[in-house]
């Protein structure tokens, strides 16, 4: 079994390598045929520059699409394969995610203006159903200068989004953000627990005190507290019906080849942490208990 996941990751690794060749190619004769053109024009060298800058065009296109490829075959192949063993009824699909509808209950984040989503899995851990997915949110901003108005983009949201299915209703709606504030009308009221460590870390926001405390127990707090050490980014928690929505804003986009990283079992760790995430909160919250419902 060892050897044999060596040999598939080799595999990949191997046309991987090729097309960062073909990039890195392509990038030092673009630079050559650009230097061409701005020092030695006047010499004669206009349709050499152009020669080369075509070659390092073809080079570029080549090996951006190698491994374009590379990637699509690594995540349809084996990453998808390794969800389904990992994962109790583990669905992975690499090019669909959550829906807007799905993103904006969270009920803590924005609507964007652009929008994108991918890398979605589906399926139980410890009987607790879940779906989650990388999510990829962006503001239009426009700026005025003297060269007339600029449009562009800025993230405000860049990570993953879980959502837990529950059997029961929760009472009331809450909400722990590490930033941000609810973005629906509903009536919350900003609260105080009982942890100072707890109320410094997370604001906390609900339409029900009563259950609010009754949810966010001593114990409780302590985990969402444990599993925010354990997470870079800043978290949001959502307890909307029958639902748990978790955000982590981490500028993280998981489950991605990088360019010149080698495909290797280290690389193949680092995603496991990725599914981890998943069984921890699982764990660290109770969320396969009722002691926190009523």
């Amino acid at each position: 079994m060892e050897k044999g996941l060596e040999q598939t990751l080799e595999s990949f690794q191997i046309r991987k390598s090729k097309a960062e060749k073909f990039i890195l190619l392509g990038g030092i004769a673009m630079v050559v045929a650009v230097l061409m053109f701005a020092l030695f024009s006047e010499q004669g060298m206009v349709v050499p520059g152009i020669i080369i800058g075509v070659v390092a065009a073809v080079l570029l296109v080549m090996g951006l699409s190698g491994f374009s490829k590379v990637t699509h075959d690594f995540k349809h192949n084996f990453l998808v394969k390794m969800m389904g063993e990992l994962i109790e009824d583990g669905v992975y699909e690499p090019k669909n995610g959550l829906s807007h509808h799905q993103v904006y209950a969270t009920e803590f984040l924005k609507k964007a203006d652009r929008f994108k989503t991918e890398d979605m899995i589906r399926g139980k851990i410890d009987g607790v159903s879940f779906i989650s997915s990388d999510v990829k949110l962006e503001e239009r901003r426009v700026r005025h200068t003297k060269n007339g108005t600029q449009t562009y983009y800025v993230t405000y949201f860049l990570g993953r989004i879980f959502v837990f299915e529950f059997n029961k209703e929760f009472d009331g709606y809450l909400q722990c953000l590490e930033q941000g504030r609810p973005t629906v009308n509903r009536r919350y009221d900003k609260i105080q627990l009982e942890s100072i460590e707890f109320n410094k870390k997370f604001t906390t926001y609900a339409t029900n005190p009563h259950s609010a405390f009754y949810v966010l127990t001593p114990h409780f707090m302590e985990s969402m507290m444990k599993f925010e050490r354990e997470n870079p980014g800043k978290l949001g928690f959502s307890f909307l019906d029958t639902k748990l929505y978790v955000g982590i804003n981490n500028n993280k986009d998981t489950f991605e080849l990088t360019m010149f990283r080698k495909i290797d079992k280290q690389l193949i760790e680092s995603f496991k942490k990725d599914i981890q995430v998943i069984y921890d909160l699982v764990d660290d919250l109770k969320l396969n208990n009722d002691i926190f419902k009523k």
